[in-house]
C-alpha cells in the first residue's frame, strides 16, 4: 500500500512504450525481483504442497478460504449496485458454512448459488475512479493506481483476523492460502514461457484486460475507450477508466 502510493505521488514520466505503463523500466525491475523469488521460493513449496498434500484435503482448505472471500465479495456486489448478487454471496455463506461444515465444503454451487469475484478495485472502477498507470507491486505483483488502494482495503477487512483472532495463526492462515493459491496456478505458470517472447508484456496485457472485463462483469463495451497517457497534459479519463 505504502509502495502504490508512492509510485502515485512521485510525479508521471512517459516512455517510449504502452501509455499505460509509465513506470515500465521501474516496473521490469520488480517483476524480475518478483519473478526470482517465486522461482525460489513460491512455486517450490507450491508443487511440494501438491504433491503431498491428499487433494481432498486441498479441495477442503480452497473451499474454506472461498468462503471466507463470499463475505466480503456480497458486501462490494451491494457496494456496486448488485443486489441480487450480493444476497446470493450471502446465500453461499450460510449454505457452506452450515451444510459444508464450516466452508470445507461447497454445495453451494451444486445448489445453483455461483460463485463470484469481487474486490474493492473492482467497486471503485464501478464508481468511475480512473484505472491509474499500470504498477508491479513487490511480492503481489501486476496492478495500478487504483487496484492498488483497492487492495489496501481489502487485506483491511479481510476477515480471516476475525476466524484467526490470534496473530500467529492468523499468519500461519495466510501463508497457507498464498500456498493454495499458488498451487493452483502452477499448470498455468509453466506454460508462460513457451507462449510469451515478453513475459512482462504477456503478464501486463493479460492483467489489465482481464480486469476490464472483471469491472463490466464480463461484458465490457465494444467500442475503444482513450488510451490514458500519464503526462504533463493528461486526456481525461473515461467514467469506468481502465
Amino acid at each position: 500500500m505504502v509502495f502504490a502510493l508512492a509510485v502515485l505521488g512521485s510525479g508521471c514520466a512517459t516512455t517510449d512504450g504502452d501509455p499505460r505503463d509509465p513506470f515500465e523500466p521501474f516496473n521490469r525491475k520488480v517483476h524480475a525481483f518478483n519473478m526470482a523469488l517465486d522461482d525460489a521460493v513460491l512455486a517450490p513449496v507450491a508443487r511440494g504442497y501438491r504433491d503431498n498434500i491428499n487433494p481432498v484435503f486441498r479441495y477442503s482448505i480452497r473451499s474454506f478460504f472461498s468462503n471466507l472471500e463470499d463475505v466480503w465479495i456480497s458486501a462490494n456486489n451491494l457496494l456496486q449496485g448488485k443486489p441480487v448478487e450480493a444476497l446470493q454471496d450471502l446465500t453461499r455463506v450460510m449454505l457452506n458454512t452450515t451444510f459444508g461444515l464450516f466452508g470445507l465444503a461447497d454445495p453451494a454451487s451444486e445448489m445453483g448459488f455461483p460463485k463470484h469475484s469481487e474486490d474493492f478495485g473492482q467497486t471503485l472502477g464501478t464508481w468511475g475512479v480512473p484505472a491509474g498507470p499500470y504498477i508491479v507491486l513487490p511480492f503481489f505483483g501486476p496492478s495500478n493506481g487504483r487496484d492498488a488502494v483497492g487492495f489496501g482495503v481489502d487485506t483491511v477487512v479481510d476477515p480471516i483476523g476475525e476466524v484467526f483472532p490470534v496473530t500467529r495463526d492468523a499468519v500461519g492462515a495466510a501463508a497457507v492460502r498464498i500456498i493454495d493459491a499458488r498451487e493452483a496456478l502452477l499448470n498455468a505458470s509453466q506454460m508462460l514461457p513457451g507462449i510469451a517472447l515478453d513475459e512482462y508484456s504477456f503478464i501486463r496485457d493479460a492483467y489489465l484486460q482481464r480486469r476490464r472485463s472483471e469491472i463490466y462483469d464480463g461484458d465490457p463495451p465494444m467500442d475503444e475507450e482513450p488510451v490514458p497517457r500519464y503526462d504533463d497534459d493528461p486526456e481525461e479519463s473515461p467514467k469506468r477508466a481502465d
